[in-house]
């Protein structure tokens, strides 16, 4: 892991397939744009703080996704610091109980055990009406882009960087990738159109870029994110449940599901998917023999 500067007093960690962008207040002290992964990260980026001498003294989340927050209770253990983010992903994650609002096909046990150390306290709530914040009389700019998440929002420094978040993904990250995550893909492409109007020095993408323009990366994202649902219509073949669209795709898009909970992050991506092909008129949901089935609108 390494630090990279940005613009001013706005600088990123790098950690592997992620950027992990502060604002330093001063020598010292330092506001972190979410906390990263746990697992694979953690020991990295807490060596990286204690070299750096660096105190986090604010954490302002983009999202709580596991990757984005796993390490808000350790910081916040560590320095006290605040820790701010959309109300209701602040809501996700102030238990296990409301985690399973997310990881709904596992069991509670199961998400204890694996998603446990995302629970933290929240300091201060983003609103949805609120398009700016003040943290440690740091003034950051709040755009909020539901879709990935609930909830998610991008957040841009007193340097005009732009944190994007999970908003977009790099070319790098689309190259790899067989099926990118969405919750509500609906929202989250017009959360991406939103990105057109946004005018900064500089953007940081989480997974993995920084720009000093991003116009065509919005396009192409848009794109990729929409023909990956494309894809998945071709393969919807008479009446389907979700589960028969499921190992279709899994099949075809030639994916490795090596455990149960690799399964059930495949099915949770897919039903964005399928959901945003309902939405938009393509296939329709009916009752057949006492399942629910997609099939495609006669057109």
């Amino acid at each position: 892991m390494e630090i990279k500067k940005i613009k001013g007093n706005t600088f990123c960690i790098t950690a592997g397939m992620t950027y992990i962008p502060f604002y330093k207040i001063n020598e010292k002290e330092i506001i972190m744009l979410d906390s990263g992964w746990a697992k694979g990260q953690r020991q990295g980026i807490d060596e990286l703080l204690e070299k750096n001498n660096f105190k986090v003294v604010a954490i302002i989340c983009s999202h709580a996704h596991v990757d984005h927050i796993g390490n808000n209770t350790f910081l916040k253990n560590k320095f006290n610091c605040i820790i701010a983010m959309p109300v209701y992903e602040a809501l996700v994650c102030s238990s296990v109980i409301n985690l399973k609002l997310y990881y709904s096909n596992q069991t509670l046990s199961d998400v204890a055990l694996h998603f446990g150390h995302m629970v933290c306290q929240t300091d201060m709530m983003i609103y949805d009406n609120q398009n700016s914040i003040y943290v440690c009389g740091v003034e950051f700019k709040i755009l909020h882009t539901p879709g990935h998440s609930p909830a998610h929002i991008c957040i841009t420094t007193p340097d005009d960087v732009a944190y994007i978040g999970d908003t977009l993904i790099s070319h790098e990250v689309m190259n790899g990738s067989k099926m990118p995550y969405a919750y509500i893909l609906t929202e989250d492409l017009l959360s991406k159109s939103k990105l057109y109007d946004l005018k900064c020095s500089k953007y940081i993408v989480a997974h993995k870029g920084i720009y000093n323009e991003i116009t065509g990366l919005i396009t192409d994202n848009i794109n990729f994110y929409k023909n990956r649902a494309k894809a998945i219509y071709i393969l919807i073949v008479g009446s389907m449940t979700m589960q028969d669209i499921l190992k279709t795709v899994i099949e075809n898009f030639n994916i490795n599901i090596s455990n149960r909970y690799k399964y059930t992050l495949i099915e949770r991506m897919l039903r964005s998917y399928v959901e945003y092909l309902n939405e938009t008129g393509l296939i329709v949901l009916n009752m057949d023999n006492g399942f629910l089935k997609y099939s495609k609108v006669n057109v």
